[in-house]
């Protein structure tokens, strides 16, 4: 320890504001001449000194500070603990034995002397490195200041534990914002920070300001900048593991390698899985340590410094970097011992389970149990311990692991063992084969930022990376990437985080690269070139995805549904149709996901919504039960969907909740801008507006960077729908305009015909000019033109309500009813109450009250039987406007409007919104003369004089 009186922080600390605040207040508190203690509690490497340093500068021109610290000799003199702090030993000398002597009451006399009267800040750093009599004399010393002392106490620890009793604020790892932000700044020299580095760094530092600053130091400016691969795993993580690593000097030699056990044992295991609690019995006695002790310790951590911790069937460490100190720590020899160890248990427990009581042999603690050969039939877990343990490159290693990850295990597992296969390899093009494969399951498992990562080492691709073309039916692609592969894992991520132009473009210069090696991944590549230009908008894009789709020999079912998609687009719908049937029910394997999606893809187009919920509910469980963990948005989406044209909005919304989890889990964003449409949609039905609103922001604000034209149409209608249930036909006419009239801008060539009903019934609503109804009935034309050839079920219906919405007075009535007609036969309880209410508004206007009440009576149910509340208040207030008696609405008690009649009552809440005269006039097919005179009686009725009056009587 060293006392100190000017300590300055040398860089500004990112993400502490709220620490700074707190250490601001105990400063306050000290100039008012009071005390007080605080113990800054965080692992190494987040900024305790840091912050400790920042409070000492702070009060350096206003009292005395006294600073100890217990650092490596390189930063400062060792001292011994409180002997230093009071200046009992001389400044440079040797470290002193323990002041054990040193009373409490001593200290506190020590440092009235020191402050000389005047506010005293006693930092001590580090202080739970002090001696145990140091500790408890401090920590006595830090309980006694309180009102006139004029001392405060500041302390730093790896935990509170030593300093029970004492406040405490424990330091959190900083958040996405402030570490990238600490970053900028140290690679602020750099010509600039590739986007995947900078993701690793943030990745790898999980909020450590020492780890950020250790790695980004380590890096070169090309590997910064990306325009060299960085080395595998990265670098400058040394000084804070051996932080970690202090405690474990004290520990008993048997608890060190039960530690060192349990960090190898992570190795083959996914990251945060823990370890296997009868594997580590089994290593822990084979290695000769005492059975009661592995019973203590692999059940509640007794025994092993609170390192350990039981989770069921899992033993996991405390810490995230706990792990990785230990191994960091341990000699190569004895870690590599621990890793052949482990190997050799995992390949006898092919039919062996429980403990094994096998003597330990040769090395004290841990076995030699070393073998020269790696044979590909061994376990992938034994084959990467044994990796683990391989001092160099190892070409009958890497192969061996390479051949093992093809087994059924998970992506995550498999990408791990081909990122060590690769690091194993001699060669730098078969390196960057291995590093691309593993990427490739690094995406299946849902994890695209370690899959960018693993792309980074790909480098350039040489001429000796081509194999020769191999027989997919008998050799696994995973053992022969091909020279597309790369560039098929960029293209694959960018469809769901991405560009979905890059995407499409990529794919299909992949699929170019992969077909004469790869033909499954070739197949995938098109079908995702395909994809990406369907979500774009393009439909030449996606045809030409599928011509060249038929070049490709498929299996029959995907190839049906390739002929059938492109015939339906290309206008040749009774041949579409035909294909398309046939993918209904997918040859092969009946649980395969992808043949699932497309099913429910073609019965969306066949207008079969039965079937399409069938096939989605169908491909979730298929997901669900054999992965891989990156599908299951995209089927939750297309379930959710499914449900969403059958008129289940409640089941649409609960499944593209779990879908919106599963995209943000996974990392894709652009499945994400999807589900908020979907849930846009549902809202704009169940409402409330508030929750379309944001829904329909989220997925605009995704959809715009990225290209999303079919996700962008949906919200946008969706918008559009709350705008018209709210009564705001205007706004919702001026959203879907661009979407469906002709010209550059267009909504979504697929989609943007589902939103002509509700661009036509929010123009006529709004009273669009008659010069505006030649373009009305060329909309409607278009959508008689797609309901012909699309075999919506609910396409008849409202079309028949379009044509009423535009037919002269004499032959609405006529039109209305063929309406009515169509949903009967199709079912549908939202769409046909809309147009019931459509047909009870027309009715009213023209003063047919009595006739009125009876469709909207119906509409009413009907929006109440699929929870469409928003459309049911919009109902009920058309009836109360036709006469209907009080109560009969959805109106809440105690209504303050209540004594008013309904025409009444409608114009105070359209005001009370904002709305002008002339706006409400517009809403309710009125005059702006009736709206003024109807609302003076309002305001007679309610004794208030003003639009704010009243806007402030109506507010919640």
């Amino acid at each position: 320890m060293t006392p100190s009186t000017t300590v300055r922080s040398p860089l500004r600390l990112y993400g502490r504001d709220d620490e700074l605040v707190t250490l601001d207040k105990l400063l306050a508190l000290l100039r008012r001449g009071d005390g007080g203690a605080l113990v800054l509690a965080a692992p190494p490497g987040l900024g305790r000194t840091a912050l400790l340093r920042t409070a000492a500068e702070a009060h350096r021109d206003r009292g005395p500070v006294l600073y100890a610290t217990a650092v490596p000799a390189e930063r400062a003199v060792p001292c011994s603990g409180l002997g230093a702090l009071l200046g009992v030993g001389p400044a440079g000398a040797a470290p002193a034995a323990p002041h054990t002597g040193i009373t409490p009451a001593a200290v506190a006399r020590r440092l009235r002397e020191f402050a000389d009267g005047g506010p005293l800040l006693v930092c001590v750093d580090d202080a739970h490195a002090w001696d145990a009599a140091s500790r408890a004399a401090l920590a006595f010393a830090a309980r006694g200041p309180g009102a006139g002392s004029r001392i405060v106490f500041l302390l730093s620890a790896a935990d509170s534990t030593a300093f029970g009793g004492l406040p405490t604020l424990h330091l959190a790892p900083l958040d996405d914002g402030a570490a990238s932000a600490l970053l900028d700044r140290l690679t602020a020299g750099a010509e600039g920070l590739d986007p995947v580095v900078r993701a690793e760094i943030l990745r790898e530092a999980g909020g450590n300001p020492r780890l950020l600053t250790g790695i980004s130091g380590r890096l070169t400016p090309d590997e910064i900048a990306g325009r060299t691969p960085p080395p595998w795993p990265l670098p400058g993580c040394e000084a804070v593991l051996t932080a970690h690593a202090e405690p474990l000097d004290d520990l008993p030699d048997r608890t060190r390698t039960l530690l060192l056990l349990a960090a190898a044992a992570q190795a083959h295991e996914p990251e945060g899985a823990g370890a296997d609690a009868m594997l580590l019995l089994r290593a822990g006695t084979r290695g000769g340590l005492p059975r009661a002790f592995l019973d203590r310790a692999l059940s509640d951590g007794t025994g092993t410094g609170g390192m350990l911790q039981r989770a069921g069937s899992r033993v996991h460490f405390g810490h995230r970097l706990a792990a990785r100190a230990v191994l960091h720590h341990a000699p190569w020899a004895r870690r590599s011992a621990a890793h052949e160890l482990l190997a050799t248990l995992l390949t006898e427990s092919g039919d062996r389970s429980g403990p094994d009581d096998a003597p330990a042999r040769n090395v004290p603690g841990l076995p030699d149990a070393r073998t020269t050969a790696a044979s590909p039939a061994l376990p992938l877990a034994a084959l990467v311990q044994r990796a683990c343990a391989a001092s160099g490159p190892n070409a009958a290693l890497a192969a061996g692991l390479e051949a093992a990850a093809v087994a059924p295990s998970a992506h995550a597992v498999r990408s791990a063992a081909l990122a060590r296969a690769a690091l194993l390899s001699s060669g730098p093009a078969q390196r960057a084969a291995r590093f691309a494969a593993a990427a490739e399951q690094a995406r299946l498992a849902g994890d695209p930022p370690l899959a960018r990562s693993l792309l980074a080492r790909t480098g350039p691709r040489t001429a000796d990376a081509e194999p020769a073309p191999a027989d997919p039916a008998t050799t696994p692609a995973v053992t022969h990437p091909a020279p597309g592969l790369a560039p098929y894992v960029h293209g694959m991520l960018a469809l769901r985080s991405g560009p979905v132009a890059d995407a499409h473009e990529v794919l299909l210069a992949a699929a170019a690269l992969l077909a004469p090696h790869d033909h499954r991944r070739a197949l995938d590549a098109l079908l995702g070139a395909a994809e990406a230009a369907w979500a774009a908008g393009d439909a030449l894009g996606y045809l030409d995805a599928m011509k060249r789709l038929a070049r490709t020999p498929a299996d029959e079912g995907l190839e049906h549904y390739r002929a059938g998609m492109s015939a339906v687009l290309e206008g040749r719908t009774a041949e579409g149709h035909i294909r398309l049937r046939r993918c209904l029910a997918p040859a092969g394997d009946p649980g395969d996901p992808a043949a699932l999606l497309r099913a429910g893809v073609a019965a969306l187009a066949l207008g079969d919504i039965a079937a399409a919920r069938r096939a989605g509910a169908r491909s979730l469980a298929a997901v669900r039960t054999k992965g891989p963990d990156a599908l299951l948005p995209q089927a939750l989406e297309h379930l959710a969907y499914a449900e969403l044209r059958a008129g289940r909005h409640a089941g649409a919304r609960a499944h593209a909740l779990e879908g919106l989890h599963a995209a943000r889990r996974t990392g894709q964003p652009n499945s994400s801008a999807h589900l908020h449409a979907v849930l846009a949609l549902a809202a704009s039905v169940e409402g409330p507006a508030e929750v379309c609103a944001a829904h329909g922001e989220a997925a605009l604000a995704g959809a715009g960077p990225h290209g999303l034209v079919q996700a962008a149409t949906l919200a946008t209608w969706a918008r559009a729908r709350a705008d018209l249930a709210a009564g705001r036909p205007g706004e919702a006419a001026a959203r879907l305009a661009p979407l469906v009239k002709a010209g550059p801008g267009r909504g979504h060539f697929a989609t943007r015909t589902l939103a002509v009903p509700c661009w036509v019934e929010a123009a006529v609503l709004g009273g669009r000019e008659p010069g505006a109804s030649r373009e009305l009935h060329a909309a409607v034309d278009e959508f008689a033109s797609w309901a012909a050839r699309a075999a919506d079920p609910g396409a008849p219906a409202q079309l028949a309500r379009c044509r009423a919405l535009l037919a002269p007075a004499s032959e609405a009535d006529a039109r209305y009813a063929e309406a009515l007609a169509h949903h009967e036969r199709a079912g549908g309880d939202f769409e046909q109450a809309r147009t019931r209410l459509l047909y009870g508004q027309w009715l009213r206007r023209r003063r047919r009250t009595r006739e009125a009440r009876g469709p909207l009576r119906d509409a009413l149910v009907g929006f109440q039987r699929c929870s469409a509340r928003v459309w049911a208040d919009r109902a009920a207030g058309e009836l109360r406007a036709a006469g209907e008696p009080a109560g009969t609405g959805t109106g809440p008690a105690g209504d303050p409007l209540a004594a008013l009649t309904p025409q009444q009552q409608r114009i105070a809440r359209c005001v009370a919104e904002g709305a002008t005269n002339r706006e409400v006039a517009l809403r309710l097919s009125l005059s702006p003369r009736t709206v003024d005179h109807h609302l003076r009686n309002v305001f007679a009725a309610l004794g208030i004089r003003s639009r704010t009056e009243l806007a402030r009587l109506l507010s919640p």
